[in-house]
């Protein structure tokens, strides 16, 4: 989702290049470019000007325009930045001592809310914890069917009582059943609305002050920009929110939302929904988030993916094949198969350092699914000899190899050529050598 705005911050630094010398009119014009590529991303006027401002104080103020390393050195405080207006170190759940944790969800329609505490459960049962969730939105068509639909898919326990009972007598029976049942945490889906009115206000006030809950977690639709911002202050004012959950972060938002919502709240973001699966909500790191819009990767959120698909043992054998470079084919329609399992390509591949970099060495103008498929196609339409020995296939191979796979002889060409600098690139990136800005 910050592609664009990692692509234009990475083009405001690059103009430093590797200068010995970064004079203020370089940092204000680097800074211009950077305002004007947040203020494109929807990021709140007043987050944007706070930033820029704190960003020239510290380079001038440390004298770091003067250092052996301006440059580096500017956007290691960049990156500072981003990650303190991203909430600094990463938020976790508030536990109760005495189970069931109450967590309420709240917020308006079609941000994502009765998805979200689907997924939330789901990633507290992975962590061994017996949460309970409970349909308290009786208003909207179908919210109470959508819940428990979720709940039994994903084996959890769930408590509802359909349309006509007050939300009130539904979440104090829910937290009765949590207690019997000696659940972890109650999940509480509460009432949404399409727009912010007092008699959801109030509604959503007296369940906090009923249930007493450790965590009351606004969800917002990242999709929305600054409507988003909007609606999650005015709950956290009126409700008290406790976090935030922002969904549909794998989307084209331009990620204003993320980048204000924590300065304008005052709240910090705790978890972030990443697709549509049921395991698509992941707890948020500020630092992680920092270095993948400033193009730096997000390499541990990628190994962890990977070790939670495949396995320790299948991503340590994979990740030494990548330091020898010696990766053929076969491992690479084997991985592919795998690495699919993980989430889109074009979200995993977004995690590398240097993804904008590494799209123009490969010549490809997207890295999805369909890039893959077509990929898979040709190296299926190998024998096994060639996919153990690329470099041996010849002309007349490749003919054959297109005419097996559906495709042209200048199209495997492309893919061979894109394969052997794609190991060059994984050999480069497994030794930790790869340069964030050229």
């Amino acid at each position: 989702m910050f592609e664009s705005l990692t692509d234009k911050l990475q083009g405001a630094f690059r103009k430093f290049g590797a200068r010995g010398i970064v004079t203020e009119e370089d940092l204000d014009q680097a800074l211009r470019e950077v305002r004007m590529a947040m203020l494109e991303a929807d990021v709140n006027f007043k987050v944007v000007r706070e930033f820029t401002t704190r960003v020239k104080e510290k380079a001038l103020g440390a004298q770091v325009l003067r250092s052996l390393s301006p440059a580096q050195q500017v956007i290691d405080i960049v990156h500072q930045e981003l990650i303190d207006i991203l909430g600094g170190a990463a938020p976790q759940l508030a536990t109760s001592s005495r189970p069931p944790t109450v967590i309420m969800l709240v917020g308006l329609q079609g941000s994502g809310k009765t998805t979200s505490i689907a997924k939330l459960a789901n990633l507290l049962k992975k962590q061994g914890n017996r949460p309970l969730v409970v349909a308290c939105d009786v208003y909207r068509p179908a919210a109470v069917e959508q819940l428990v639909t979720l709940a039994k898919a994903l084996d959890v326990p769930y408590h509802e009582e359909g349309t006509t009972q007050k939300p009130s007598v539904i979440a104090a029976n829910g937290l009765e059943k949590a207690k019997r049942m000696n659940a972890t945490h109650l999940l509480v889906d509460t009432a949404g609305r399409l727009h912010i009115d007092e008699e959801m206000m109030k509604e959503v006030s007296d369940l906090r002050s009923q249930l007493a809950p450790e965590e009351v977690l606004f969800v917002a639709d990242a999709m929305a920009g600054q409507d988003a911002v909007t609606a999650a202050k005015e709950f956290h004012d009126k409700v008290g929110t406790t976090g935030l959950i922002l969904t549909k972060m794998d989307g084209d938002a331009r990620g204003g939302a993320a980048l204000s919502i924590r300065q304008v709240t005052g709240v910090p973001v705790k978890f972030i929904g990443m697709g549509e699966k049921s395991d698509a909500l992941e707890p948020f790191y500020p630092d992680r988030l920092a270095g993948r819009i400033l193009g730096m990767g997000d390499m541990l959120s990628l190994i962890e993916r990977a070790k939670d698909t495949m396995g320790d043992e299948d991503t340590d054998r994979f990740s030494e094949k990548m330091k020898k470079g010696t990766f053929d084919l076969q491992d690479f329609v084997e991985q592919l198969r795998k690495v699919r399992k993980m989430g889109p390509l074009g979200q995993l591949v977004g995690m590398l350092p240097g993804f904008s970099k590494i799209k123009a060495q490969l010549n490809v103008d997207d890295i999805d699914d369909s890039f893959f498929s077509k990929a898979e196609a040709i190296v299926l339409s190998m024998t096994a000899w060639e996919r153990r020995h690329p470099d041996k296939i010849d002309g007349k191979r490749r003919k054959r190899i297109a005419r097996g796979s559906g495709t042209d002889a200048s199209q495997v060409n492309q893919l061979l050529k894109q394969f052997f600098e794609a190991r060059k690139i994984a050999k480069t990136l497994s030794s930790g050598k790869m340069p964030m800005f050229r």
